[in-house]
């Protein structure tokens, strides 16, 4: 009972899927966006989130109004809101934000989001450290820990396909008047609201400040915003190489206490979660083709979303022991061979495989996501777990937000990857400005994206974990 509060913002977190149709929708027909612009924007707006260890010096230093963990999530939740309002004035052609483009209002009402959510998670990861019973055995404390992060990502879960499926049935009744669903998806920020107020923790450690990782921290956002807003050549490829240089510098100086086979192993743990992690999707344009082709709908894109989510629950609560006893590269190359294998239905759709064997696309599509859904989120357990058993006294926000940021710094690599290959490979779907087609449906490419990720999404992987298995250290 005493972790459900908590759980209560993870639950936020997750619910922020609950506008995802009705966006990807209003993008697709609103928008003149393409899918490596997309891809582009997707890399930004991780952005913040490699920026964590400022947060995390913050929660672990700077207390505002009395507190240094409720305040912060009081603070993420009004950013939240004001994304929500935004994103309500621009779907619904407010007066207040028709002085500017809608891809303008879009991007910033994102970006607000981004960084709301970044704060409540760095607080919620620090937290759960923070209610674990600590008169109990130093084993039954880091089993404790790691059923944390598995309730947490349960909690994450469940409201993915609670408010992913409902958000989405929404989407397709309000499909004339989206930003009615933009204005219900105001409970999200309540929900952490209301977890805050309640949880119970045990006494927090209020350490000093570390200037160099808070100053040095904000000189690189600094420094981010500036690459961005000048639309420097390269810019992200270069913030993606200083990034990595500064997290991995500032994660040197935490873990110098630690003992060498301590260290060895977290580094060659990092090593093989990190570039599983960096694997490219296809992006927007595979959605955009079962919009187009496949003729999937808002409704059924909710569907998805929800049986995605019940069975991803299922899945994570029978496969708990498993992930939990289980050595890390033996989970991920698991989950590398699964995941290559569950690729291959949206393959030989692409291919009409599924006319040929009289099967209708959506039962493939349906089918295949009852399959895969488990399997997404196993690989951050076991990086949560990994974290919170070696989290430092006195900088367990630092290190959960430094931890993050690296792991974040991977998916940008993966955003990366995908806007190169979203380049090269073009896909396009019909976009009209004033009654006139300015960019015409084009998916011929399609098939040959498909490949090309899930060979690299493969080989990459298992050469990567076989290599720096973390149990030979």
């Amino acid at each position: 009972m005493r972790y459900i509060p908590l759980l209560l913002i993870y639950f936020s977190y997750g619910s922020s899927v609950f506008t995802a149709i009705a966006e990807n929708f209003w993008v697709k027909e609103v928008l003149d966006m393409s899918a490596s612009d997309l891809a582009e924007l997707a890399v930004w707006l991780t952005a913040p989130w490699t920026v964590k260890m400022i947060f995390g010096q913050m929660v672990d230093s700077i207390q505002i109004f009395g507190s240094n963990r409720k305040s912060y999530v009081y603070i993420g939740a009004t950013l939240i809101t004001l994304s929500s309002v935004l994103m309500i004035a621009v779907v619904g052609d407010y007066a207040i934000v028709q002085d500017f483009s809608k891809k303008f209002i879009y991007i910033i009402a994102s970006v607000i989001a981004v960084v709301g959510f970044v704060i409540q998670d760095v607080v919620a990861d620090t937290m759960t450290t923070e209610v674990v019973d600590k008169s109990k055995s130093k084993n039954k404390i880091n089993q404790e820990l790691a059923t944390i992060q598995v309730l947490s990502r349960l909690s994450l879960g469940l409201a993915i396909f609670l408010t992913g499926w409902i958000g989405g049935e929404l989407a397709s009744v309000f499909k004339d008047n989206r930003e009615a669903v933009f204005m219900i998806a105001l409970f999200v920020p309540l929900l952490s609201i209301l977890g805050v107020s309640l949880v119970k923790l045990n006494i927090v450690v209020v350490s000093p400040i570390n200037k160099q990782i808070l100053f040095g921290g904000l000189t690189f956002a600094v420094f981010i915003v500036l690459m961005g807003y000048n639309d420097v050549p390269y810019s992200q490829e270069i913030v993606f190489i200083v990034s990595l240089g500064v997290v991995l510098y500032f994660l040197r100086g935490l873990i110098t206490d630690l003992d060498a086979r301590t260290i060895r192993h977290i580094k060659m743990a990092m090593i093989v979660i990190f570039v599983y992690r960096t694997m490219p999707s296809v992006g927007a344009s595979l959605s955009w083709w079962q919009i187009d082709v496949l003729g999937f709908d808002e409704s059924f894109f909710a569907k998805l979303s929800a049986i995605g989510g019940v069975i991803a629950l299922a899945g994570m609560w029978f496969s708990a022991k498993f992930i939990i006893k289980r050595s890390i590269a033996e989970v991920l190359i698991f989950l590398t061979i699964i995941g290559t294998l569950l690729s291959m239905p949206i393959i030989a759709m692409y291919y009409n495989v599924h006319i040929w064997l009289g099967v209708d696309a959506r039962t493939v599509a349906l089918v295949d996501t009852a399959i895969s859904s488990p399997f997404n989120y196993i690989s951050q357990v076991l990086m949560l777990t990994l974290v919170a058993i070696h989290a430092p006294e006195g900088k367990k926000g630092t290190w959960f937000a430094l931890m993050a940021s690296l792991m974040n710094i991977a998916l940008s690599a993966a955003g990366l990857l995908t806007k190169y290959l979203n380049k090269i490979f073009v896909v396009s779907r019909e976009v009209m400005t004033d009654g006139v087609v300015t960019s015409a449906q084009n998916y011929t490419e399609l098939g040959s994206l498909l490949w090309i990720i899930i060979g690299v999404g493969f080989v990459m992987p298992i050469t990567v974990i076989l290599k720096f298995n973390p149990n030979k250290s």
